[in-house]
């Protein structure tokens, strides 16, 4: 294979899972819910949700940009909001060319335990077998997949910031753009890509947020959303930690289901399942303590306490990150902001986080510490602009996020180093 990927000449029909999937009817893979986890590093990621009813007979070709480069690139599909098994028949993945095409001879086709189609049972993820073959860094790869009989509840990620493409009929094989003739601002089915990097030691950060790390007001389709900057800038480094996942959901909440399951309920399948995470980065709670939701600085704070306990529980490490200030917007009033305050107090001082970064620091303008810095505003007073998501991300500190690099006990006193970053004592 030419351009971004070497020659494939096959397909690997063997799952890198422990899981021994069985045949279905008509040769289809029949994944069990255990066949969940995967080898290697996820390079790309968007949180699950429910999307409304599936479409028989519908094709989407989805583009989406990879943080880490490796061998054998492999997708998961989900079924997470389903009501009944998804029939996926055809998936292929290749690199992006112009507009809706895939780059000339770079298309393969997936396939899911050696077989061509897959269904994936309701409530349940699939991950496919490996292909042959490199995908580098900072790619924008198109899956294309085919749904034959899909009806229910869909699943998928509703913000996508990134044009994507839909068309009736199965096309998923075709390099052409021509018959995708619809646009979606969504992904549907695809909820991960992972890769074995060459580096060893390679992992990667998981985002756990709200509409700003989802990016809504960063530009559509140039990939400026903060966890785009941050991938960016883990290349540049050099760090261990290359792999970053976007699971972000607008509107989402740390301790109640509405816009997507909240963070507590989703932690386990949009962040801990993922292959190659070191370190969960939490930046969520505005949309808990705006809007009168009655939500106390304790009540948080536990939520807080509950995710931290559990991210370590499972071997990992989390970064917490300030809440950043939104006077100006509509629901912003002296009660939430005293909550947002003594939250802030909670995430910088209390010690249970491996590292901290100062995102309202940042943010806040050094004139008035309760609302965005005008540069940095997207222009309703709550979501950064391009500025400010490149200013989330340049105030992370690294070496913060190598959660193999913290030795001994959990740091009582964490010290803040350079651009709001907080990092842990080693």
């Amino acid at each position: 294979m030419t351009g971004r990927f070497r020659r494939v000449r096959r397909v690997a029909a063997v799952l890198l899972t422990a899981v021994v999937c069985q045949s279905a009817p008509g040769g289809a893979a029949a994944l069990p819910a255990s066949a969940e986890q995967a080898s290697g590093v996820v390079t790309w990621g968007a949180s699950a949700d429910r999307m409304g009813e599936g479409t028989a007979g519908q094709g989407y070709r989805m583009i989406v940009h990879t943080s880490v480069g490796g061998d054998g690139p492999r997708v998961r599909l989900s079924n997470a909001f389903g009501d009944r098994p998804l029939t996926v028949d055809s998936v292929y993945a290749g690199v992006r060319g112009e507009g809706a095409a895939v780059r000339p001879g770079s298309n393969r086709r997936l396939t899911f335990g050696g077989a061509r189609t897959v269904i994936v049972p309701t409530g349940a993820t699939a991950w496919s077998d490996p292909l042959l073959g490199r995908l580098r860094a900072g790619t924008d790869l198109v899956v294309s997949l085919h749904t034959p009989a899909a009806a229910g509840p869909a699943t998928g990620h509703w913000l996508a910031m990134q044009t994507s493409y839909t068309g009736q009929g199965d096309h998923t094989a075709e390099e052409s753009g021509t018959n995708w003739t619809q646009t979606t601002g969504s992904w549907w089915y695809l909820d991960a890509v992972s890769v074995r990097p060459a580096g060893p030691g390679t992992g990667a950060v998981a985002a756990l947020g709200d509409s700003i790390t989802d990016g809504w007001h960063s530009t559509l389709d140039l990939d400026h959303r903060w966890p785009d900057y941050l991938a960016k800038r883990l290349r540049t480094a050099r760090a261990a930690v290359r792999g970053v996942a976007d699971e972000g959901i607008s509107g989402n909440q740390v301790l109640a289901d509405g816009a997507g399951r909240s963070a507590l309920n989703r932690l386990d399948r949009d962040v801990l399942s993922l292959p190659g995470v070191r370190t969960v980065f939490l930046l969520e709670g505005l949309n808990d303590l705006k809007a009168h939701t009655g939500v106390t600085a304790r009540d948080l704070i536990a939520g807080y306490r509950k995710i931290a306990e559990r991210v370590h529980a499972a071997g990992k490490c989390v970064v917490a990150a300030t809440i950043g200030p939104f006077e100006g917007w509509p629901e912003w009033d002296p009660a939430a902001e005293t909550v947002r305050r003594e939250v802030n107090r909670f995430i910088r001082g209390s010690g249970e986080f491996d590292a901290v970064t100062d995102v309202d620091r940042i943010l806040r303008s050094p004139h008035d510490s309760v609302r965005l810095l005008p540069f940095l505003d997207g222009g309703d007073h709550l979501h950064p602009n391009d500025q400010g998501m490149r200013a989330i991300a340049g105030a992370v500190d690294p070496g913060s996020l190598d959660c193999t690099r913290l030795t001994g006990d959990r740091p009582a006193h964490p010290a803040p180093v350079g651009s709001g970053a907080i990092s842990p004592r080693r």
